[in-house]
């Protein structure tokens, strides 16, 4: 069995779909059915067949499906940790969500690594969604967001910090000196960042509460980049309290009244329930909830470049949405 072989044949498992695995892996559907006939002949086994329901996995096919995923973790894992060795350096790769990322990340990130030469922290942004998938395939060691639903028993989730999402405007708006309703509130042009695309967290729950219609909501690359247009009196936008603190005790922002309407989250690491997940990965853990990284993640003044290597991803999003 070859890594391409298996690597085909766990896209299919999770996707299931032939087509959905040939689009994910970049290949074509000839070339995935073609890994799967091959690993049938060498196993003896049909792994699964077609129903009108989907595809049924023999008892074979779907002990296989685990094992896949085990050998193409630990065969990364081993890249990476030869890699490391041959540097004398070690890698943590953390994902996050886009709000995590923006606000709280950097002062975390330069302070923890700041206490090991050896480390080097790889910062990445991704839809909490993914986070899973992310970290079974060991693309990350530690995702840091909002609480996903859903998770099983392969995973462990630690929260670690409460933090409170108000409703902003410009001195100048409308809105900036009166209670705002609900209605009145669906009615106003909404500056978005990047975490009001996906359907987890805060923000989107907010959005879905009072039901703001997406002809109303406009995306920005960034949530730094939405508040600039709500200070120049273009909508309004939901923030991060400790983020805008600052420009709420300038009044270039003003905290929108709107009565019987709080919104707490609440951050947490998500990793995988191993018996030897990455040194790195425990030590950020085990850190995250201590006093300095609080203080750091709410006032840290940002990461200098030299500090870690950055894999941020960037959606790029049209001005409406």
């Amino acid at each position: 069995m070859t890594p391409t072989q298996l690597r085909a044949y766990a896209a299919v498992v999770r996707l299931g779909s032939v087509k959905r695995a040939a689009a994910e892996l970049g290949v074509s559907e000839a070339a995935v059915s073609l890994h799967i006939a091959q690993l049938r002949r060498q196993l003896g086994d049909p792994l699964f067949t077609r129903t009108a329901s989907g595809l049924a996995f023999t008892p074979g096919g779907l002990r296989l499906a685990g094992r896949a995923d085990e050998m193409l973790s630990l065969q990364e894992r081993t890249k990476i940790e030869v890699s490391q060795a041959a540097k004398g350096r070690r890698l943590l790769r953390v994902g996050a969500s886009s709000v995590f990322a923006e606000y709280a990340a950097p002062g975390l990130i330069e302070l923890f690594a700041s206490r090991a030469a050896d480390l080097e922290v790889e910062l990445s942004v991704h839809d909490p969604r993914r986070f899973a998938d992310l970290l079974r395939s060991r693309t990350l060691d530690v995702a840091i967001g909002p609480r996903m639903p859903g998770l099983d028993d392969s995973l462990v989730r630690r929260p670690f910090l409460n933090y409170q999402v108000a409703i902003v405007a410009g001195p100048d708006h409308p809105l900036a000196r009166v209670e705002a309703s609900p209605s009145r509130l669906r009615e106003q042009t909404w500056l978005l960042g990047p975490s009001a695309a996906t359907t987890v967290g805060v923000i989107p729950a907010l959005l879905q509460r009072i039901g703001v219609p997406e002809s109303r909501q406009q995306i920005f690359q960034s949530h730094a980049a939405a508040l600039e247009e709500v200070k120049r009196g273009n909508g309004i936008a939901p923030a991060v309290t400790f983020a805008v603190a600052k420009d709420l005790a300038t009044g270039s922002l003003v905290r929108l009244s709107v009565p019987q309407l709080r919104c707490e989250g609440v951050w947490s690491t998500l990793t995988l329930a191993t018996q030897c997940p990455p040194p790195a990965a425990e030590e950020l853990v085990r850190f995250v909830t201590t006093p300095r990284a609080t203080q750091a993640m709410l006032r840290g003044p940002g990461v200098g470049p030299g500090r870690f290597r950055p894999a941020v991803h960037v959606t790029l999003w049209s001005s409406s949405f």
